[in-house]
C-alpha cells in the first residue's frame, strides 16, 4: 500500500472478494540518503504515505504493517538506474521494481508470512486458465498498467490479484469517495519515486559522483558524422530529446543515437528518429506456447500505441521488425508483446537497426 487511492481500494475490493486481508507498505528507499527530506510527502515510503496507509487500514480493520525492502530496491533498481544512464541507455525502473521488489521478493516475504495471494493497485488483470494464468490489459484503455508487469517472475501470476483490473481510476476514486477513505483525493505521482525532485541529473550527480566525474563533454554530430555542437555529458540525454541541445540549426534536431564509449551524441531531423527494427534482450515470457517467428503486437514506451511487428528468435536475442516506422526506439526501455489483451512478455531494447 502506498498511502495512494487505488492500493487502498484494491485493499477494499479484496476484502468485498471474501479475503482475509493484511495491507503492507514496502519501504523502499530513504530520501535523506540522496535528495528529498524526512517528510517528502509527495513520494512514496514517506511518513505521510505510510501513515495514509495505516489510517486506511485502521478504518478496514484490518493489520498494517511497513516492511523494509531498501536493500533489494537499490542493487537491483537504484543502481540499476544509474548504470543504464552511465552506459548511455534510458532506463525504465519501475518496470524492474515490480518484477525484482514488488512481486518476486514480496512474494518470498509473503511465503515466510504465510501469505497465499498478494493483490496490488495495478490496472492489470489475471485470467486463469486451463491450469495456467496469463497476463492481461487493464479494462480501462486510460489506465492499462500491463506495460509496466511484462516482467514480473511467470510462477506468481497464479498468486496475483488485481482488484482494479476492470475499473476506471474515476471509478476508483469514487469507490474512495463512498466509504470515505482517506486516500479518496490524494493526486496521482507521475515521477520516478526515489527521485524525490524528479530531476534524475542531479539525482545521478548525487549518487554517482565519482562515475560521473569521468563523463566529459564530448561532440554532437549529425548523421554525416559532422560536428556541429558540443554536449556537457551524454547522461544528460535520451533518444528522441530536443530541447537542451543547445544548436541553431534551422529546423529542429533530435537526439537520435547515444555513444558512450565515443562520448558522442547523434543529433538529426525528425524522420531519423523512424525506425523499423530493433533487438531486445533480457527477454520474459509469460506465455508456453509462443513459436518464432511471430506476429504480435508491440509497445515500445508506456502509454503509446500498440503496432503490429513481427519478432524473431536469434542466439540471445529477440530481434523485432516493425510494420510501421516507429518513432524514437529507445535502447534501455521495455518493449511489449501482446496477443491482443494478453501480455506474451517483454524485454529491453538493446540496440537500433538502421
Amino acid at each position: 500500500m502506498s498511502g495512494g487511492v487505488d492500493s487502498s481500494v484494491a485493499l477494499f475490493r479484496a476484502i468485498e472478494m471474501g479475503y482475509d486481508a493484511i495491507g503492507v507498505t514496502m519501504k523502499l528507499w530513504e530520501y535523506r540518503d540522496v535528495g528529498g527530506n524526512l517528510l517528502e510527502d509527495s513520494n512514496c515510503c514517506s511518513i505521510g504515505a505510510i501513515n495514509n496507509a495505516k489510517l486506511v487500514c485502521d478504518r478496514m480493520g484490518v493489520p498494517h504493517y511497513t516492511l523494509d525492502f531498501t536493500d533489494v530496491f537499490r542493487t537491483t533498481v537504484v543502481d540499476n538506474f544509474a548504470d543504464e544512464y552511465l552506459a548511455g541507455r534510458t532506463p525504465n525502473p519501475c518496470v524492474r521494481c515490480n518484477s525484482f521488489v514488488k512481486w518476486d521478493a514480496f512474494i518470498d516475504q509473503a511465503d515466510q508470512l504465510g501469505i497465499t495471494y498478494i493483490a496490488t493497485g495495478h490496472y492489470a488483470n489475471v485470467e486463469h486458465l486451463n491450469g495456467s494464468s496469463l497476463l492481461k490489459k487493464g479494462t480501462d484503455p486510460l489506465k492499462n498498467q500491463a506495460y509496466v508487469l511484462w516482467g514480473i517472475p511467470v510462477h506468481t501470476l497464479s498468486r496475483t490479484i488485481f482488484p482494479l483490473g476492470e475499473l476506471t481510476k474515476e471509478e476508483v476514486r469514487q469507490i474512495a469517495r463512498d466509504n470515505n477513505l482517506e486516500t479518496a483525493e490524494i493526486p496521482e505521482s507521475m515521477e520516478i519515486c526515489f527521485v524525490a525532485d524528479n530531476n534524475y541529473k542531479r539525482f545521478l550527480k548525487d549518487y554517482s559522483p565519482e562515475r560521473l566525474s569521468t563523463i566529459g563533454k564530448g561532440d554532437i554530430i549529425d548523421e554525416n558524422g559532422e560536428i556541429v555542437g558540443k554536449h556537457g555529458g551524454y547522461t544528460n540525454y535520451t533518444v528522441g530529446q530536443r530541447k537542451g541541445l543547445g544548436l541553431s540549426n534551422p529546423e529542429p534536431s533530435y537526439v537520435s543515437r547515444i555513444d558512450p564509449v565515443a562520448n558522442q551524441i547523434t543529433v538529426g531531423n525528425k524522420e531519423c528518429l523512424e525506425k523499423y527494427n530493433c533487438t531486445v534482450n533480457q527477454t520474459n515470457w509469460l506465455v508456453d506456447n509462443l513459436t518464432f517467428p511471430s506476429r504480435v503486437h508491440a509497445q515500445i514506451r508506456y502509454n503509446s500505441p500498440v503496432v503490429e511487428a513481427e519478432i524473431v528468435k536469434e542466439e540471445n536475442l529477440i530481434s523485432v521488425q516493425f510494420y510501421s516506422p516507429q518513432t524514437a526506439v529507445t535502447p534501455g526501455q521495455s518493449i511489449v508483446f501482446y496477443d491482443d489483451d494478453i501480455v506474451l512478455g517483454g524485454g529491453i531494447i538493446k540496440g537500433i537497426i538502421d
